[in-house]
């Protein structure tokens, strides 16, 4: 990739060598906060509900959840696994005395704290850049202060651990290093990313993504670098190790398929699975298991979906679980996904009221701002539970999910939504001024936006994501749509649609994530206004009135909250929900009428003031008009004209840069969440072992976990 080519200067931010930067380039962003808040995820009552063989199954899907997630930190970064093994080996030591030691040549305590919480965020984000907002951090403590420990630990033994000072000697430079195209996830010149080599281009990805879909391959569990002796390879993750097929696209050289990525920690995680199979509920478990087990051997995407058939099958278990590569978050490209590992218990009590949502799902469907054509031809009623959630092995935990990701079974078998309740409950009520919001407002906002975004994530994880036909033609020719129907946005026929090995990913790209994001968002606020839809939540009269403004308010909000994940340099946005609510936010203004209107107020501050009397009248017609045409575009595969349209609804003009300024400056960092650690105790017994939420709590999570990787 290309280095910085503008003046440079070596600065030091909050006391740490940050090395050769632009002069002009404000780096103390990419410090790790002197303070980072750790949540507890507590499972604890839900898991001694379980039965002695739910314990085992949870246990061992557990292990192969976060054995696998061993593959996440070395997808995010190159330099990330050798990080991981570093910190792992220096914690692994006993602290009393490390801290001793340290302490003796010159490493305060506070420096060793700023350590721990590097430590901390790096393991939780698994990586060392963050998982919400695809941006590079490094430690507060400077690079000679690290040495010292590093060198204490590894003089603690009878002879010195060279490994660990081979593994600092490896790392030492790259922990700190803030050159232009390793501060964000990204390509070429504009970023870094573990799915593909450095030296590997964008347009090169564009050819490789050309080539698969002829082929008939899909990129989700995959990685593109450049062979040494020219031309490119698609590593494919599997426990089975061969290579030799080259596919070819039209006028690009041929691309070797290699198969054995993630060999050794894919072994792992299927004789994790083996064992989870002795403890499954059901045949559709079981059937499951053995679906997951061959896809891992063979790399082949169809075993998954077949596992993720079963899956959808078993309705209402006990223990939920869900793994593989899920999600394309942090493919800068948006094809290829992370590995993710789910592992929660259902919360019956909590689950009712998602089940009355999904019991009259069809009759709030029809109440979406698109004809009935370009809906699901057949409603296929899912699963929708709140779930207590015991592990979820990846970088970041978030709030509901809606999988799987595959279309044709989204759209042919049905999916599951899930409502994460531990994490929504961990998030708490704050006592600090909410950024954005007026003070006439701040004290009806912090008191209902849980409430609120509950609302939220139902109607976005079921009728958001759940909602919405893709037309679509099939290998035999056959489509899903009559060809006469009419395109709502011309008045015209349909012109196109999904063709034969085509995706909604594969061809809207990097756009793909976020617009569905932002379509999901858009039903959310769409139908909370809906006094019957409220009423399943519990929420009536003035109160459900009180509910639909926060939402909308908070919506809103977070538009402006989203506007420090834009990177003004590369223009590209770092977080999907984040792009996607700063366009609703955008369609909010755009409305006018003095519905949604940015002030400044005496104190130098940014609010957004909306007219709660406007939402009815003014905001639900406007945010049903773009619903419309994301949903209709979407549908239809109008990529062309799909780009335009977000592309104008995501820019950032100067007075949104301003704001921009601003809320990196107010911003206030991330939490991270301390999970727990299933064990099996030496009578046999599964036991869950919690953490406290501190920096210490997080490492010594991973410490647990990872022990083998210190063997």
């Amino acid at each position: 990739m290309n280095k910085c080519v503008f003046p440079v200067a070596v600065i030091l931010v909050a006391g740490v060598l940050v090395g050769a930067v632009p002069a002009q380039d404000d780096l103390s962003v990419y410090v790790t906060p002197d303070t980072v808040p750790v949540r507890v995820l507590d499972a604890t009552a839900a898991f001694e509900k379980l039965t002695a063989r739910e314990k085992h199954y949870a246990h061992w899907m557990s292990v192969a959840s976060w054995v696998g997630a061993v593959i996440c930190f070395e997808q995010v970064s190159a330099e990330s696994p050798a990080i991981l093994e570093l910190l792992l080996h220096v914690y692994s030591r006993d602290r009393v005395t490390l801290r001793k030691e340290a302490t003796r040549r010159g490493v305060t305590d506070q420096e060793l704290h700023w350590l721990d919480g590097y430590a901390a965020r790096f393991l939780s984000n698994t990586g060392n850049y963050l998982s919400f907002g695809d941006s590079k951090f490094v430690p507060r403590v400077s690079p000679q202060k690290v040495g010292v420990v590093i060198d204490v630990a590894a003089h603690m033994g009878e002879k010195p651990d060279q490994r660990l000072l081979d593994l600092w000697t490896k790392t030492r430079f790259k922990i700190w290093s803030l050159e232009r195209d390793e501060r964000e996830l990204g390509l070429d010149e504009i970023g870094t990313s573990g799915y593909y080599g450095e030296d590997v281009t964008q347009k090169e990805i564009e050819r490789v993504k050309d080539a698969m879909q002829e082929a008939g391959m899909e990129a989700w569990n995959t990685r593109v670098f450049r062979r040494k002796l020219g031309g490119l390879t698609v590593r494919v993750a599997s426990v089975r190790e061969t290579g030799g097929s080259f596919i070819h696209a039209s006028g690009s050289d041929a691309i070797l398929i290699q198969y054995g990525d993630f060999k050794d920690v894919l072994t792992k995680v299927n004789e994790a699975f083996e064992m989870a199979y002795h403890y499954a509920a059901n045949d559709d478990q079981r059937k499951m298991i053995r679906e997951y087990i061959a896809h891992f051997r063979s790399g082949s995407i169809d075993q998954h979906k077949d596992a993720m058939r079963a899956w959808v099958k078993d309705k209402g278990p006990v223990v939920e679980t869900n793994l593989g590569f899920i999600e394309t978050y942090r493919d800068p490209m948006h094809v290829r996904a992370e590995w993710e590992g789910l592992v929660a218990i259902v919360n019956k009590e909590q689950s009712a009221k998602f089940g009355v949502l999904v019991d009259s799902a069809e009759k709030y469907i029809p109440r979406l701002p698109w004809p009935k054509e370009f809906e699901h031809d057949v409603f296929k009623r899912p699963d929708f539970t709140s779930l207590e959630v015991l592990c979820f092995a990846n970088g970041g935990i978030p709030a509901g999910i809606n999988i799987p990701n595959y279309d044709e079974i989204r759209q042919n078998e049905g999916f599951k939504n899930v409502s994460l309740g531990n994490v929504l409950r961990g998030s708490g009520k704050s006592k600090s001024r909410v950024m954005y919001i007026g003070d006439e407002d701040q004290g009806l906002y912090k008191e209902l936006r849980n409430q609120a975004f509950e609302v939220q994530v139902g109607l976005h994880e079921l009728l958001g994501h759940g909602s919405g036909k893709l037309l679509m033609e099939t290998a035999a020719g056959k489509l899903n749509f009559d060809r006469n129907m009419l395109n709502p946005l011309t008045g015209e026929r349909v012109k196109s649609w999904y063709k034969p090995g085509q995706t909604w990913g594969s061809q809207f790209g990097r756009i793909a994530s976020s617009w569905e994001e932002c379509r999901a968002e858009a039903v959310g606020i769409y139908l909370c206004t809906e006094a019957d839809i409220l009423k399943i939540f519990h929420h009536q009269g003035r109160e459900g009135e009180d509910i639909t403004y926060v939402n909308w308010l908070s919506m809103a909000r977070a538009g402006l909250a989203a506007l420090p994940f834009y990177n003004p340099n590369s223009k590209a946005w770092g977080q999907a929900h984040m792009q996607g609510r700063y366009a609703l936010l955008r369609v909010m203004m755009e409305a006018g009428e003095g519905f949604v209107e940015i002030a400044k107020n005496s104190e130098g501050h940014y609010l957004v003031r909306m007219d709660r009397s406007k939402i009815n009248s003014v905001g639900r017609p406007a945010i049903g008009k773009f619903l419309r045409k994301l949903n209709i575009l979407k549908a239809t595969a109008n990529v062309t004209e799909g780009q335009k349209l977000y592309a104008k609804y995501t820019a950032v003009d100067e007075k949104m840069l301003g704001i921009r300024s601003y809320g990196q400056k107010q911003r206030k960092p991330r939490h991270l969440w301390v999970q727990p650690v299933t064990d099996i105790s030496a009578s046999g017994k599964v036991i869950l072992r919690a953490y406290p939420g501190t920096y210490r709590g997080v490492i010594d999570s991973f410490l647990d976990r990872y022990d083998f990787l210190l063997n």
